[in-house]
């Protein structure tokens, strides 16, 4: 007989609490939670130097506003007083400026410092060489818009020190001797932009150099405050003035690969010199390529900052049997020549005007195939170059009859022109030529 299994009284729902068998956690579980650890501390380290910079600046600025600081400061930091002479910029710097990019004055110079009379403004000189640097200051600075401030206020509160692990704000000749009351910068460039100081903004600054100078104080120079860009955002800036060969986007209210940059380039019009060309040569037809989407007031700026365009000396000519005219590098007119024969605009009469101007849109037409011709030699000849000729009048035909000279027999034809001939002018009748003579 078999022997009966015994129970030890405990039920499987009953096994003691510490005998149950625990579920364990699944490898995907700890290696998310592995991560999740990771980069909050990563993110903590990249917080810290961002929270302390914060509340040092807090701390400062409670402290100054503090009236126990302020009693107590007071005492030590007597007022500044005027200095004799000062540092300043000769021109202002050309804005925007931009990360990486070179800082040049509004008219494309390397910024240059000179030393000035505080009474007066007039340049001074002294007789000793000046050992300046050049440094960047927080833009609100003086917080109180003083004219004047101590050496020690500039150190203290006005230069701006680097972010953490990032190179020196500024950089290039940063260090200069300065003679005869004068120095250039000729490289100068932001390493940092400037959206992360308060403020937001930079200015530049200049000093002697602390300990180099033994005579009466020199006051700082300072720019007006200014935003510093990150250089992606130079990619898409505006051009002032615009050369010749930008891309027509860097003119005002065309923005890059926006749709009046894709009208005009499905029309061919790719650079400032193009738009300006077709500007000059057929203003209606440029209008017209823009469409509605650009209203009067955008077409004025878009004109005028195109306008501001230097073109050049370079002078091309298109020839014909019967005549050749002189444009610029945007179809401006330059010289007219009929029959050989030189003529002024105002000397042209009603047909003539309307030759030329039929002369100019057979040259724009083959702009690519044009011969230069010697910008000299028409300088020096004693006819006057033809100035803002572009802008032709041609008079309204209507019923006004037009005198077309039989240039081989000299007799006189009269007919009517209805229509405005194409670009050599030449009309058959009866079999013979009859052109515009001088």
């Amino acid at each position: 007989m078999a022997a009966k299994r015994l129970h030890d009284g405990y039920g499987q729902e009953d096994q003691p609490d510490d005998k149950r068998v625990r579920r364990m956690p699944s490898f995907s579980t700890v290696i998310r939670e592995a991560l999740m650890v990771k980069q909050m501390q990563t993110l903590f380290v990249a917080l810290e130097p961002l929270l302390r910079r914060v509340v040092q600046e807090e701390l400062q600025a409670g402290l100054v506003r503090s009236p126990r600081y302020i009693e107590r400061m007071s005492p030590e930091t007597p007022p500044a007083q005027p200095p004799m002479w000062k540092l300043a910029f000769r021109f202002k710097p050309q804005l925007p400026i931009f990360t990486g990019s070179k800082i040049e004055d509004v008219n494309g110079n390397p910024l240059e410092i000179i030393l000035v009379d505080v009474d007066t403004g007039a340049p001074a000189t002294i007789s000793q060489p000046l050992r300046v640097e050049v440094v960047p200051v927080l833009g609100d600075f003086p917080t109180d818009d003083r004219e004047h401030w101590t050496a020690e206020e500039f150190q203290q509160r006005g230069i701006v020190k680097e972010r953490s692990g990032k190179r020196p704000l500024l950089t290039g000749d940063v260090s200069l001797t300065m003679r005869d009351g004068c120095v250039a910068v000729n490289e100068l460039q932001f390493t940092d932009n400037s959206s992360w100081v308060r403020c937001r903004r930079f200015r530049i600054g200049v000093r002697v150099v602390p300990g180099s100078y033994d005579g009466p104080r020199i006051g700082e120079a300072m720019t007006e405050p200014f935003v510093v860009r990150d250089h992606r955002g130079e990619l898409y800036r505006k051009h002032y003035p615009p050369v010749l060969g930008d891309d027509v986007w860097r003119l005002e209210k065309i923005g890059k690969e926006g749709a009046f940059h894709r009208k005009l380039t499905q029309h061919n019009v790719r650079n400032v010199q193009e738009f300006l060309r077709l500007l000059t040569v057929k203003p209606d037809e440029l209008r017209a390529i823009m469409g509605d989407g650009m209203t009067d007031r955008m077409w004025e700026v878009t004109t005028s900052h195109a306008k501001k365009c230097v073109p050049g000396d370079k002078v091309y000519m298109y020839s014909t049997p019967h005549g050749t005219v002189y444009v610029n590098s945007i179809f401006e007119l330059v010289k007219v020549e009929l029959a050989g024969v030189e003529y002024q605009l105002h000397q042209l009469n009603r047909a003539q005007k309307v030759f030329v101007q039929q002369l100019l849109l057979a040259a724009y037409e083959q702009r690519n195939n044009l011969q230069e011709a010697d910008a000299m030699a028409l300088h020096c000849n004693d006819v006057p170059l033809l100035q803002n000729a572009a802008e032709i009048t041609i008079p309204a035909l209507g019923d006004t009859q037009l005198w077309i000279q039989n240039s081989l027999n000299s007799q006189e034809i009269d007919f009517q022109v209805d229509e405005i001939p194409q670009a050599n002018f030449a009309l058959q009748w009866t079999g013979q030529m009859y052109n515009i003579s001088g």
